[in-house]
Parts: C-alpha cells; structure tokens; sequence
C-alpha cells in the first residue's frame, strides 16, 4: 500500500478565490522554475492554466499532516495531479495523484 501525501494549497484568494474550487476538483500542479521568492516553488491551476495558488512550503503555511512544496518536488518530474480534499478561508487541501499520468485538468469534478 501506498502512502498518500497530501498538501496545503495557499494563496487561493491571491488567484481564483476559495469559491472557484470545490471538494473533488482535479487540479494541475506545475514546478515554477522562476519564482523569485522560492527555488522549490509548485504552482497549482485548473483548466486552462487558471492560477488557484501555490503549494505551502514554509512552517507558516504547511497544515499539520500535509507535506511542504520542497518534500514534493522529489515526488514528479514537471507536472502532477491533485485532488481537492477540503477547501478553507484561504487555503485548500489536496491530495498528490499516485499516477504522473494525471495532469490533465479537463475532467473537474464536485462531490455532492
């Protein structure tokens, strides 16, 4: 069995704004390889490259039982998938998809 690793999703008002993603929601996540404010910088979007915010990576902003942008950057290449688990004021949790195949980000889902 597998391990699932989750993340905290920040920034989200910065973007599209915490009622723009739902519980389910596919989401991409890009390495962002010219951030000027962090190397380890992990971009996450929706369909078509719509910015919903960044990956957490300090002790600020990482929630309890989530991993930092800098512990996923060895988990992908360039692109992964995620799944929206829970969704906050200004942040979101998400779960990292176990396939590198699921980057696509035309199939958005809610759970009802």
């Amino acid at each position: 069995m597998q391990d699932k690793n989750y993340l905290t999703i920040t920034h989200i008002d910065d973007y599209a704004g915490s009622d723009a993603i739902r519980p389910g929601m596919k989401l991409k996540l890009k390495k962002d390889h010219h951030n000027p404010y962090d190397d380890e910088a992990i971009l996450v979007c929706m369909d078509h490259n719509i910015r919903v915010g960044y990956a957490a990576n300090s002790t600020c902003t990482v929630c309890r039982g989530t991993h930092s942008a800098g512990y996923l950057q060895h988990l992908f290449e360039e692109e992964a998938g995620c799944t929206v688990c829970f969704v906050g004021a200004d942040f979101a949790i998400a779960e990292l998809d176990n396939s590198p195949n699921q980057t696509d980000c035309d199939n958005v889902k809610e759970i009802r």
